[in-house]
């Protein structure tokens, strides 16, 4: 599964690479016909029923033939679609899964947040796990012990600091192993769109935090789908689809053929065995009205399918992003307590109400999702925003700006 030496020492050939990679490839098996057993008994009862079945897969990949080089102290943008191997890379680089084909050459030590729970054990306090965080990277404790005060102050968790993890909310966690990963002084740092978990001033102080290590030297990975925070954070980017790497270069020119893939990715996406999740329950449909005034309602209507076999109820998020890929809003069915039993099928509306637009293209993702997502489904639907605002003055382009318009008025006295 994986080729010898695939990972390399970590002392780069040449001094000015932070990370090489070459040929990297991750494939993994799909199983297409029957089921996992939970059982042994169940197994060995199935075996003698049919002797000759046998569970057939396939092969899908992750990555393919990926290859770049990574300078010191360069902010990384990775970008790309849903299931574009964005993930996969970052869990390479950070060897939490080793690559199937291809090698990978570190240049010192790797911190990372990828998840909300990785490294950290849910039986120990948030003390305990910034020390045994530590001692993974390879630190010492007086090494620790001088960061210590620099990682509590800056996730805010004093009061919390004694409390087991396992106590924590997803907030905290992120705080808390942003701030460890930050401040252990990795030469790499890598980071996942974890922390969109965590609240806006905290984003915004994480921001400046990855901007200050990559100022000193160090190289910062960064995926998210937020495009603006990439734009802003980020010295180059890199542009994946379906498991490519399609372009590296400057950010605007991968932004620009980020962008530019959108239509065509929204019609693979079509094809629900091609999106993203389990495919336990699929989304039939998503569509919203073509044209929309600047002002009123934003109404998306869907169709889901059903699933007798799966157990508990699961609920739809859906988020309207504009033409930058910015996420103007988000609605998760959770906040307004709707769940959906999966033993039916279901149609539905979601009404936005009063939603103010700037004039251009929108485009609608709708999830599916329980413990898991069960169906992933971006640029489902697709809309224009007429070219006219609703002020009753006529004004330069230049003088509106912000993701959204406002309904607002002056007084002056």
């Amino acid at each position: 599964m994986t080729t010898p030496g695939a990972y390399g020492a970590e002392v780069s050939p040449e001094p000015e690479s932070a990370i090489q990679a070459r040929g990297l490839g991750k494939s993994y098996r799909i199983a297409t016909s029957g089921r996992a057993h939970d059982r042994l008994s169940e197994a060995v009862v199935e075996r003698f029923k049919a002797p000759l079945r046998r569970r057939e897969f396939e092969t899908f990949d992750a990555l393919s033939d990926v290859s770049f080089d990574l300078p010191w102290g360069e902010a990384v943008g990775i970008v790309g679609h849903n299931g574009a191997g964005k993930s996969t890379l970052l869990k390479i680089l950070t060897r939490i899964t080793a690559p199937s084909q291809g090698r990978v050459e570190l240049g010192g030590r790797v911190g990372s947040l990828l998840e909300v729970g990785t490294g950290f054990h849910p039986e120990l306090t948030g003390r305990e796990n910034i020390y045994l965080n530590g001692s993974l990277l390879g630190m010492g404790r007086r090494e620790i012990r001088r960061r210590f005060d620099d990682i509590v102050r800056f996730s805010g968790i004093e009061r919390f600091l004694e409390t087991p993890v396992k106590r924590y909310s997803s907030g905290m966690y992120v705080r808390l192993a942003f701030s460890v990963a930050a401040h252990l002084e990795t030469e790499i740092l890598a980071i996942d769109e974890v922390l969109a978990v965590g609240d806006a001033e905290f984003q915004r102080k994480s921001l400046d935090k990855m901007r200050d290590v990559a100022k000193d030297g160090r190289t910062v990975l960064y995926v998210s789908h937020q495009l603006q925070t990439v734009t802003s954070l980020c010295t180059s980017a890199m542009f994946l689809d379906r498991g490519e790497l399609r372009l590296h270069g400057t950010v605007d020119d991968v932004m620009e053929a980020y962008r530019e893939s959108f239509e065509g990715h929204r019609v693979r996406q079509r094809d629900a065995e091609r999106r993203p999740g389990n495919g336990q329950i699929r989304l039939r449909d998503v569509s919203t009205p073509e044209i929309r005034e600047p002002v009123g309602d934003t109404v998306v209507s869907f169709e889901v399918g059903a699933n007798p076999e799966i157990v508990g109820k699961y609920f739809v998020t859906c988020n309207i992003r504009d033409h930058q890929g910015l996420i103007v809003a988000q609605c998760d069915s959770r906040l307004v307590s709707l769940w959906l039993d999966p033993s039916e099928p279901h149609r539905g509306e979601l009404r936005i109400k009063d939603l103010w637009l700037r004039p251009g293209p929108y485009t609608v993702d709708m999830f599916l999702c329980q413990a898991g997502v069960f169906d992933a489904w971006s640029a489902a639907a697709a809309f224009e925003v007429l070219p006219h605002l609703p002020y009753p003055e006529i004004v330069i382009e230049d003088g509106i700006f912000g993701a959204v318009l406002c309904d607002f008025d002056y007084e002056a006295w």
